[in-house]
């Protein structure tokens, strides 16, 4: 079964994920980006998911995680909890 680490930052608008998308993209740190701004508990460690499988997330940040490239920031993704930029850094199917 196909599994996959991410890592995340997620933001209460859509204006705020543009503005720190646009800052990885300029060449600032992900995991710092997430520190400093996610609203998730897993900002502490940098924006890390760890690994999972498919359904064990909701299904608007399931079909970024399954099937987005490696290694580039996908979002704004929306989702019930917000906006998420999303980087998976690895996938197996």
């Amino acid at each position: 079964m196909a599994r996959a680490s991410a890592r995340h930052i997620l933001v209460s608008s859509e204006a705020k994920c543009n503005e720190l998308k646009a800052a990885i993209e300029g060449g600032a740190d992900f995991a710092q980006v997430a520190r400093d701004n996610s609203t998730c508990p897993s900002g502490r460690s940098g924006g890390d998911l760890g690994s999972f499988r498919p359904g064990q997330m909701v299904r608007e940040f399931d079909q970024v995680v399954f099937s987005a490239p490696l290694n580039q920031v996908q979002g704004p993704v929306k989702t019930q909890f917000g906006y998420h930029l999303v980087e998976v850094t690895s996938r197996e199917d």
